[in-house]
């Protein structure tokens, strides 16, 4: 069992800066007064061999960056109606409001377990974690204390068989073949039908505020689980073996909308799209990209590529080899989450980059964290001395913007002026 203790846990876990246990239990029990809440307990039950192997920093760097992917999973999937904490060593607490059905709470349980599992390096070498989840529905007026024993218990029942990754803190689970089957079946009728929506997160220039254009992103309005973002989206097109088929609908779709914006002389907008690890692991990449372009009629010169430093650890060498590629017609490359987890310099060198894009954890309390401030300042330094751009995600608000300004960032993105919007939406911005 990971042996949570309600003593033991502070506002903030100063290693990770999530919230610490005691913070989780009376968020739980807002939940409970509220009448709903469900949680999970995702454990790393390898962690103490991390430790053994590498270090505790070596374990203390791994729990930093599932903080991290469960932090980026949690906003993008869930909102504001959701918390992450950590529980007790490697063990971290997802728990959420809103009225999600108990299925829909699985699948988001499997596809944050898909996340953290993907590598991560840790001293040169690459280590994949296997999370398990405990899961459960919170009953009517519990509170917080209860239900992180329930899921304890949950989490220890777990860890004592063999082979199961998720299990329902109530002994029982959804009826697996049949519903995976079906959200299966739904995704092929989706793309079919063209339902998968693609959302764009406008990006404006810092100095000036005017539009720069938008990074594409997908999403699917499931009839019966409602909205399902992009990493649940993925996970389930890969237990059906589809993310080919889903990656190339999602690009070909996203360059298609882009190449119908307004002229916008004499800077047109730029349309950034994502790129995963799945996506060079397909095939020829460059090869598929150069395809979608030209069948999009949407302009090399206007593409940005982002790309993790996460993507890059499974095949560093055919990854870059294929961003070469691209870049020899004009598409440009971002580093994308720069300064979270594993940074590596040696991207830097290797890769055409012609932009960084901070992650939103460094801009979030950059106006009250004097380090904060340091760490934004040095980076930026950096990339003016490699002649690279700075990109910054999650602004949300004058103060953090200004300081971007001052710190010589060139692009942002964030709620201070657009959340993800429709096409029509964009369009209707563009035009002004």
């Amino acid at each position: 069992m990971t042996g949570i203790a309600l003593h033991s846990g502070g506002e903030r876990d100063l290693l990770t800066g999530l919230p610490g246990v005691c913070s989780a239990a009376d968020w739980l029990d807002g939940g409970g007064d509220s009448g709903f809440v469900q949680a999970m307990l995702v454990s790393l039950q390898r962690l103490p061999a991390v430790n053994l192997a590498y270090g505790v920093a070596g374990g203390d760097r791994v729990l930093v960056e599932v903080a991290r992917r469960l932090r980026d999973f949690v906003a993008d999937e869930l909102g504001a109606q959701a918390m992450v904490a950590r529980a007790a060593g490697g063990a971290f607490l997802v728990a959420s409001r809103a009225a999600l059905s108990r299925e829909r709470w699985q699948w988001l349980a499997e596809a944050l377990g898909r996340a953290i599992a993907r590598p991560l390096m840790v001293d040169g070498e690459r280590l994949s974690l296997a999370p398990r989840m405990a899961l459960l529905r919170g009953k009517p007026g519990e509170r917080g204390a209860e239900l992180l024993d329930r899921l304890d218990q949950a989490s220890g029942d777990l860890q004592r068989r063999s082979g199961r990754r998720v299990l329902w803190a109530d002994g029982s689970h959804p009826a697996r073949g049949r519903s995976a089957a079906s959200l299966e079946g739904d995704l092929l009728g989706a793309l079919h039908r063209d339902e998968i929506a693609i959302l764009f997160q406008p990006q404006f220039h810092v100095a000036t505020g005017v539009l720069a254009g938008a990074e594409a992103l997908a999403r699917w309005e499931h009839p019966s689980f409602g909205r399902i973002s992009a990493e649940t989206l993925f996970a389930v097109a890969d237990r059906g073996d589809h993310v080919a088929q889903l990656s190339r609908h999602i690009v070909l779709r996203a360059l298609t909308m882009a190449a119908q914006w307004p002229d916008c002389a004499p800077l047109p907008l730029r349309l950034s799209l994502n790129v995963t690890a799945e996506d060079f692991a397909v095939g020829d990449f460059a090869a598929s990209m150069r395809s979608a372009l030209a069948q999009s009629a949407f302009s090399p010169e206007r593409l940005t590529i982002e790309i993790t430093e996460q993507t890059l650890i499974t095949d560093f060498e055919t990854c870059a080899a294929s961003l070469r590629d691209l870049a020899e017609i004009g598409v440009s490359v971002a580093l994308d989450d720069f300064g979270t987890g594993f940074s590596n310099f040696r991207a830097l060198k290797a890769l055409p980059l012609d932009a960084l894009k901070l992650d939103r954890s460094l801009v979030s309390d950059v106006h009250n964290d004097p380090r904060d401030r340091a760490i934004l300042s040095a980076m930026g330094a950096m990339a003016r001395a490699l002649g690279l751009k700075v990109i910054a995600e999650g602004v949300e608000s004058e103060t953090q913007l200004a300081i971007l300004q001052s710190e010589g960032a060139d692009l942002f993105q964030g709620f201070l002026r657009s959340g993800a919007i429709s096409a029509e939406d964009f369009a209707a911005l563009a035009q002004g």
